[in-house]
């Protein structure tokens, strides 16, 4: 069933502002800060040992341990999500994009939304 033309309409208006917004939520920093890959291993090493001691602590019917392993648990999960000291996110590109001649260059996303974009123009 093909669409009346008010929905068509619709449609349309909802793609161009679905372009246009994209770009923008793709290349939006983080809370200005990124995580550490070195604070999310530690974190998780914490995490499996807390668990690891909490299942011994739970065993042993010694509450103290388990109660021992769940903070180092926590400590785990709030060392793996705590951005890295002195590293900000880059800053939002504004205006222009630039042509970019070698395929290497750029993170994944950057190239995708460069290929997004010259499909459009080419429309």
């Amino acid at each position: 069933m093909p669409l009346s033309e008010q929905e068509q309409r619709l449609l349309d208006e909802m793609e161009r502002h679905l372009m246009n917004k994209d770009a923008d939520v793709v290349s939006a920093p983080r809370n200005g800060q990124a995580l550490s890959y070195r604070n999310i291993v530690y974190g998780t090493i914490l995490v499996l040992v807390g668990i690891g001691g909490l299942i011994a602590g739970v065993s042993s019917g010694i509450v103290a341990i388990g109660v021992i392993a769940f903070v180092v648990m926590v400590a785990g999960v709030v060392l793996a999500v705590t951005p890295a000291r002195g590293f900000t996110a880059p800053a939002p590109r504004t205006g222009e994009r630039k042509n970019r001649t070698g395929s290497s260059s750029g993170s994944f996303m950057d190239r995708m939304n460069d290929r997004w974009d010259r499909r459009q123009d080419e429309r």
